[in-house]
């Protein structure tokens, strides 16, 4: 894709994602919402839907447009594919890359990802995999 569609796709996002988000980061400053990380709860939502407009260069859009066919919500999905991130990310600075391409592995997960599987996973559940 060539930068100027990147970025066109990064701002058309920015309007309708990092915007939606400025509201939930708006939220850290309500004492009543109790989260044990709201910042890392709006990075992450950032980080995907950034993602997301980057079209076609990385399974992000194909994964969002598959787990909402699947029945999710376009905000379960957008959790959904965090979690995969949060994970990745989680292993990556735990036990280091696994393969020379480290965003290969992250893809693939993404690719494998399912609204069943994120939505019968326990919030208890070990990060290691």
């Amino acid at each position: 894709m060539p930068p100027n569609t990147q970025l066109q796709n990064l701002k058309r996002a920015g309007r309708t994602g990092f915007d939606n988000h400025v509201k939930v980061a708006s939220l850290i400053k309500d004492e009543r919402i109790k989260m044990p990380s709201l910042q890392m709860h709006a990075m992450f939502h950032v980080v995907v839907e950034n993602q997301i407009a980057l079209g076609d260069d990385i399974p992000a859009r194909k994964t969002l447009a598959r787990l909402m066919r699947e029945g999710l919500s376009r905000h379960d999905a957008v959790h959904a594919m965090a979690s995969v991130l949060s994970s990745h990310m989680f292993n990556l600075i735990k036990h280091g890359p696994t393969s020379k391409d480290s965003n290969a592995d992250y893809y693939r997960k993404l690719e494998k990802l399912t609204a069943e599987g994120w939505l019968n996973s326990s919030d208890d559940e070990s990060q290691d995999e």
